[in-house]
């Protein structure tokens, strides 16, 4: 059978698969009206006759189980609706022909993000990704394969696997392909392409890849990837495979993504269809720090607002002071800190409790000696169960709950300090710093570079818990995470990780190798891989972008597009007139496009005046959390770990310490169309 033959039969079956899709909602949505009638019909049949029911109460714990078996049924139906309406617009991604152990004829398996079968209790005529047939698909290559069936090991041979690309229920493309093709961009070039030469490049770029996502050996995996090595798609591909092979012990509330923004959980699903119905949780780690100090101080500033206000008013000696508070230069001031906070901090004296007593030399030796190892701002509560115990045991009965209090407050009188905002300041005049605002909590809001640091010193003072429940980390755009952030994550999770980016795509003047600190910080176990076969980008672009960075050992694969345009404007009327002529998203075009900013200002007036031009288009800023297909417009730091099949890169003709670093982030966002704008004075 011929590859366009075999590509036919695909958009037969997917023509198929859809009306018998569209019926089943059908039949669905008849079912939900019947069992939303039942629960109508069972609630009044209640208040009619509760008063009627037999006296032992029977009848009425029968009717509240048949109303509870009923509501559950209307909602596992409606999970249900919600799925095969997803599946309408791509109701799978691939197929694998596999032929059983003694069979002539092989029979395809098409794999999609869930089961589904013409009626409930039928064989499946598109299997979950999870169920084990889906290990042929995942796991094999051509040939030999085998997968765990409830009657056992079911053994044989896949003769073809193909991969298929389906948007708004339409084939865009199908292709055969010995190995599993993750990335999209690779997806669509075996799909478009008849290139020999270029099919046997991608699928060793997929080998490579391969044995990145499977691999299950080493604790902490870090990916040092160049612009387009689909790093990002690689980590996710990792999270699915380890949840499909793991999924005794590890679920997606186990996963945690450390992202640079909110959108981007609404982004994964984008890239992998795979993880659409999982519910990976994801946060940024500033948010994360906010929660965490909110019983310190009102308010943190925003990291954006700090990036704003550099690229707005650069001041160099803000900027060393930043960097120096997140350096290991600073964790050594805080250790230093902490020795000599030992002695200032405490005022002992003689605690009596109903004849019981604990004198002030006791207490320092508690306090110094046996309980050394509690952090010192948890320690007197240590110190105080002590006592609480020996209260208890010698009387034979619990303390009461205001005796505790009580008990709670002489022990932590003690303490001259216990505000982690006032003892941040004292660090500070030890340090030879500028202190905060001595303000009350309710006024107190704590500048970005502080935010870290203060977190840094209240685990410190007060031990910060592991996260136990979280079994593995991915943590996002590495280049960004100061040294000082990986000292607090590695207190905090003491799991196995995945941790990814590109040094070029940073956020700070100049760039930072956080592979020469990482090994020290996570220990063994820790394997670094580097990539630098780029092919996300176009040709043009990716060179484009490496005459910006000045990156010069990056290996391009020659995936040819339009030329980088760049135009100079007297007007912004005129600019936006060029990115309406020449955006192209839409059923016939691509699928996303992005208009990029310096500012947060800057984006929302031109967001504005495209609204005013009757442009369908969404503005992204720091608290958006969806991502939309068609056209956004945004700031080039809220866009970084985005891509976008088109970017409108807008450059201020002013200086500012980010310029470069703008320029680059910009360009590498952009997969197959880049045009920067920039407005005469």
């Amino acid at each position: 059978m011929t590859e366009n033959r075999r590509c036919f039969d695909g958009t037969l079956f997917l023509e198929d698969i859809e009306k018998k899709l569209k019926q089943r909602l059908v039949q669905i949505g008849r079912e939900l009206d019947e069992g939303q009638k039942e629960i109508e019909n069972m609630h009044e049949y209640y208040w009619e006759n509760y008063t009627e029911m037999d006296q032992y109460g029977y009848e009425d714990y029968d009717n509240q189980q048949a109303l509870l078996h009923q509501v559950n049924a209307n909602q596992e139906k409606t999970a249900l609706k919600h799925r095969f309406e997803k599946m309408l617009d791509s109701p799978f991604f691939g197929r694998v022909d596999f032929k059983f152990q003694g069979e002539d004829e092989a029979e395809p398996f098409y794999i999609g993000i869930g089961n589904f079968a013409e009626k409930a209790g039928m064989t499946p005529l598109i299997y979950d990704w999870r169920a084990p047939v889906s290990g042929l698909f995942y796991d094999y290559d051509k040939g030999p394969a085998s997968y765990e069936a409830p009657s056992g090991t079911i053994s044989g041979e896949i003769a073809s696997k193909w991969q298929y690309k389906i948007r708004d229920g339409r084939m865009v493309y199908g292709f055969e392909s010995d190995v599993k093709i993750d990335d999209e961009i690779l997806k669509q070039e075996l799909g478009n392409s008849g290139d020999t030469q270029l099919k046997n490049i991608v699928r060793t770029i997929q080998k490579e890849q391969n044995a990145i996502i499977r691999n299950t050996n080493d604790r902490i995996l870090v990916i040092q990837g160049a612009a387009g090595s689909g790093k990002t798609s690689i980590a996710l591909h990792r999270i699915a495979y380890l949840l499909y092979h793991d999924r005794k012990n590890l679920k997606s509330s186990n996963v945690l993504i450390l992202s640079p923004n909110s959108v981007f959980s609404d982004y994964i699903s984008h890239i992998l269809p795979e993880l659409g119905e999982e519910n990976i949780r994801e946060m940024s780690f500033d948010l994360f720090a906010y929660r965490e100090l909110k019983d310190t101080a009102a308010d943190c500033e925003d990291r954006y607002d700090h990036l704003e206000r550099m690229m707005r008013f650069p001041d160099e000696r803000a900027d060393e002071r930043f960097q120096w508070k997140q350096s290991a230069e600073f964790v050594g001031e805080v250790e230093g800190f902490l020795v000599f906070l030992e002695d200032g901090l405490m005022e002992f004296r003689d605690i009596e409790f109903r004849g019981m007593r604990l004198s002030e030399k006791e207490l320092i030796h508690l306090f110094y000696d046996k309980f050394y190892d509690t952090p010192i701002l948890k320690r007197m509560d240590v110190v105080m169960e002590y006592f609480i115990d020996s209260c208890e045991t010698l009387w034979g009965r619990d303390l009461e709950e205001e005796d505790r209090e009580f008990l709670q407050r002489k022990f932590d009188s003690m303490y001259a300090v216990k505000d982690v905002y006032v003892i941040y300041n004292r660090l500070l005049e030890f340090c030879g710093q500028d202190v905060l605002s001595d303000v009350p909590y309710e006024k107190r809001k704590i500048p970005y570079e502080d935010v870290f640091p203060m977190l840094y010193l209240k685990y410190r003072l007060t031990g910060g818990s592991v996260h136990k429940n979280i079994k593995h980390l991915v943590i996002d755009e590495m280049q960004d995470y100061s040294y000082l952030q990986y000292v607090i994550l590695q207190r905090l999770f003491q799991c196995r990780m995945t941790i990814l980016g590109d040094r070029a795509q940073t956020l700070d003047k100049e760039q930072q190798d956080v592979l020469k600190f990482l090994p020290k910080l996570f220990g063994k176990g820790i394997r670094t891989v580097i990539m630098n076969k780029s092919y996300r980008n176009t040709w043009e672009i990716a060179t484009y972008a490496a005459k910006i960075s000045g990156i010069t050992d990056i290996e391009l694969l020659k995936r040819h597009g339009k030329e980088v345009e760049e135009k100079m404007f007297s007007s912004e009327e005129e600019l936006l007139s060029a990115v309406r002529e020449n955006l192209n998203v839409g059923p016939e075009g691509f699928e996303t496009a992005a208009l990029l900013t310096m500012t947060e200002e800057e984006a929302f007036d031109i967001y504005r005046l495209l609204e005013k031009r009757g442009l369908e288009v969404s503005y992204v800023d720091k608290n958006s959390s969806a991502f939309r297909k068609g056209l956004t417009v945004t700031t080039f730091y809220l866009a970084k770990g985005l891509e976008f099949d088109q970017v409108f890169a807008v450059r201020e003709s002013r200086q500012t310490p980010l310029s470069d670093q703008a320029a680059y982030i910009c360009a590498t966002r952009a997969l197959h169309e880049l045009y920067v704008y920039q407005t005469a004075d």
